[in-house]
């Protein structure tokens, strides 16, 4: 629940916006066509999809209730709508696009998965490589999947593996979103053999890291900068929303999130993270880049949202500027400037400049000026609608 001084903020926040905006000509059928259609599409995968029965019918009963709102005002036909009106709708369907998903692959169980169920391409060459893993493509029941092997020798027996991968198998349900990596489980080969080996089956993105993105030559217009921080800022929200108290990734950068086509970017590496803890040889350095103001003043400071939120703020900093944080810093030159200095990376000239704003509203020096992973979805909803037309 917001507090006084972050409602008091958000409405004025609003009232600003409201009155910045210019006048849509865009008629009703303009955008209410496109919501009805997607409403249809929601409400059909509701039907038709056998994971989360119960919570896919609610979130369809919730949208068909708003649907005489948009339908009233599709009857006024050919009439230009206001400026309140016309952003409305454009928020509503960024909404209700986010929520759609393909029922095929998530219809799939999160569990132990045999070895003749996947193909994939080793021995040949791994697109992704990490001190502890490889990772290839493969295929899993047809879908197209990322593969993860783990490299070199490693000291747990595949029972203990097992026994913590069935721990968090339960966890990891309650973070399904079309914006989080969606994870299949793990599989064994070899078992028996003196050496093992491990593999983790997850979504493939056919883009790989944000950070390769970024590093890329692709182009990345204002708008869909603004959309990828917006599918990056779903994906937190709902990992911090979800039931489990506290749930925090603990890890953000730029190379946890994933971007599959379309640009669409999800949040991973945290779903199986005792798992994989349980798998790597030997812990690796945390770095300084991303971590915040009052975490590196105290190692005492115990981990919350509000330092999340500050990564977070980094990553976003990121997708702007497509450069790398703190690039060619020591560790002492960084705490010197981000916890002595205060001091914040430029973002671009061009930056539109309310986007610029909530970034450098999740880099504040003090983490109650931080947003929530809430207020800045509903913010950044606004600000793609807008940049998008």
């Amino acid at each position: 629940m917001l507090s006084k001084r972050a409602n008091t903020h958000t409405h004025t926040h609003t009232q600003n916006e409201t009155r910045s905006i210019p006048r849509y000509s865009l008629t009703a059928m303009d955008l209410v066509k496109p919501i009805l259609s997607i409403a249809a599409k929601i409400h059909s995968l509701a039907v038709k999809v056998k994971a989360n029965k119960k919570r896919c019918l609610r979130v369809s009963q919730r949208v068909k209730a708003l649907m005489p709102l948009v339908e009233a005002i599709e009857e006024r036909g050919s009439a230009q709508l206001s400026a309140v009106e016309a952003k409305g709708l454009k928020e509503f369907q960024i909404t209700l696009e986010s929520a759609l998903n393909k029922p095929s692959a998530t219809a799939e169980a999160i569990r132990m998965i045999k070895p003749e169920e996947l193909k994939f391409d080793h021995p040949k060459e791994p697109f992704m490589t990490t001190p502890t893993s490889e990772v290839y493509k493969g295929e899993y029941h047809g879908f197209p999947v990322a593969i993860k092997r783990y490299i070199g020798p490693v000291n747990t027996s595949p029972e203990e593996v097992r026994t913590v991968f069935n721990k968090e198998v339960e966890t990891m349900r309650r973070f399904e979103s079309p914006n989080i990596l969606r994870m299949f489980g793990i599989c064994v080969k070899d078992e028996e053999g003196p050496n093992p080996q491990f593999l983790i089956i997850m979504e493939y993105c056919e883009k790989g890291s944000l950070r390769d993105v970024l590093d890329s030559k692709c182009n990345l217009p204002w708008p869909r900068k603004a959309r990828m921080c917006l599918d990056a800022a779903q994906g937190l929200y709902r990992l911090h929303q979800t039931e489990v108290k506290s749930k925090v990734h603990g890890c953000l950068n730029s190379c946890k999130f994933l971007v599959a086509d379309g640009y669409r970017v999800k949040l991973g590496g945290f779903e199986l993270a005792k798992t994989e803890t349980s798998l790597k040889r030997s812990p690796i350095k945390p770095t300084l880049h991303y971590t915040s103001p009052e975490a590196l003043g105290d190692i005492n400071q115990g981990y919350s949202k509000e330092c999340e939120m500050y990564s977070f703020g980094i990553v976003l900093w990121e997708i702007l500027t497509r450069e790398k944080p703190f690039k060619d810093l020591s560790d002492k030159e960084i705490y010197q400037k981000v916890c002595k200095e205060q001091f914040k990376e430029p973002l671009p000239e061009d930056c539109p400049e309310p986007l610029g704003q909530l970034i450098n509203d999740c880099r504040a020096y003090d983490g109650f000026q931080r947003p929530s992973a809430g207020v800045l979805l509903d913010k950044l909803r606004s600000m793609v609608a807008q940049l998008e037309d």
